[in-house]
């Protein structure tokens, strides 16, 4: 069972990414968004990811990092293929992860939500690991902060509709909901 101290998860390794911003005052998370990440697009593993949300990719590395070498960017956690998370950003600060985005009439959701990125593809199936570790998190993200319930669990899509498609079909959301306690 993951738990949380100091707004860290005890079980994350703890990298800080630059890329964060203060809550609004008094406000604490109330909606928990999936995401998927690989870089370059389609590949796992490697360094990629960790150095993008810390604003050191290598565009020297492969074509596709000179498009996205200016964004500054970042989630509160990530989960590879064998399941290991890392957290990037304290749980009390806004991570940059939803860009322009609304949940129920709520715009900003960067300002109330905590963003889990999984490395994958909107096409690729998750690994059992990733969906062991998800459940995890969720269910320690869930009893940290109560006004995150499983109707408040969303993909980055349902936020960003005309945006995003992510996590994408392989993510089984019936599997994963299911499993949360």
């Amino acid at each position: 069972m993951f738990t949380v101290t100091d707004h860290r998860v005890d079980q994350a390794d703890f990298i800080q990414s630059p890329n964060f911003s203060d809550r609004p005052e008094e406000v604490e998370p109330s909606l928990l968004v999936i995401h998927n990440i690989s870089l370059p697009p389609g590949e796992f593993g490697g360094p990629f990811i960790i150095d993008f949300f810390q604003n050191k990719l290598d565009i020297s590395k492969h074509s596709f990092f000179e498009e996205i070498a200016d964004l500054q960017v970042s989630s509160h956690f990530f989960v590879d293929r064998e399941g290991h998370l890392i957290q990037f950003v304290d749980l009390n600060k806004k991570a940059w992860h939803a860009g322009i985005s609304e949940f129920e009439g709520q715009k900003e959701c960067n300002d109330f939500s905590i963003g889990i990125e999984l490395e994958g593809t909107d096409t690729d199936s998750y690994s059992d690991k990733q969906y062991l570790s998800l459940i995890n998190l969720t269910n320690c993200l869930m009893e940290t902060y109560p006004g995150i319930s499983t109707e408040r669990i969303v993909g980055h899509s349902d936020i960003a509709p005309s945006r995003k498609t992510d996590p994408g079909e392989s993510f089984d959301w019936s599997r994963y909901k299911n499993s949360l306690t």
